[in-house]
């Protein structure tokens, strides 16, 4: 069963479906093994601009990672009524290889995406998404909620 479930989140409608999905899987891990806690970690990941070094755009990400913060203290506290250990992080970097590094050190059993729906006709257009990149390479499950 999953113990350690990572949830990234930019914020946007579709991440209620993901948050939503981890919590019920994390509710229902609970009671399987009571000695050994579920945890779900709320991560948002603040997109670094390329070519431009971090430091020229520090008072910049600082403003984000405020934002962010806020946002996802609010996140966490509507979580609480769940009865889950709900954390959050804010990380800089690109997000797809941000989400899988910081899955693979901190041991993550699964990753909970929102995504959105694939063009049928134009399936090859949803190779780029980020939900499909981290599915791919992640060494962890993937969970992708649409």
């Amino acid at each position: 069963m999953f113990r350690n479930i990572l949830v990234p989140v930019d914020f946007t409608l579709k991440n209620e479906a993901a948050l939503s999905t981890a919590l019920d899987l994390a509710r229902k891990a609970e009671g399987s093994v009571p000695t050994d806690p579920v945890k779900v970690t709320l991560l948002h990941v603040i997109e670094t601009i390329e070519h431009v070094e971090f430091e020229e755009m520090a008072d910049f990400y600082r403003g984000l990672e405020t934002r962010a913060a806020a946002k996802l203290y609010g996140l966490e506290e509507r979580c609480k009524e769940g009865l889950v250990p709900v954390y959050h992080d804010i990380v800089c970097g690109k997000r797809a290889e941000t989400i899988v590094r910081y899955a693979e050190e901190r041991e993550v059993d699964l990753i909970v995406l929102s995504s959105h729906q694939v063009d049928r006709d134009h399936p090859a257009l949803s190779v780029g998404a980020i939900s499909y990149r981290i599915a791919i390479v992640a060494r962890c499950p993937v969970l992708l909620v649409k």
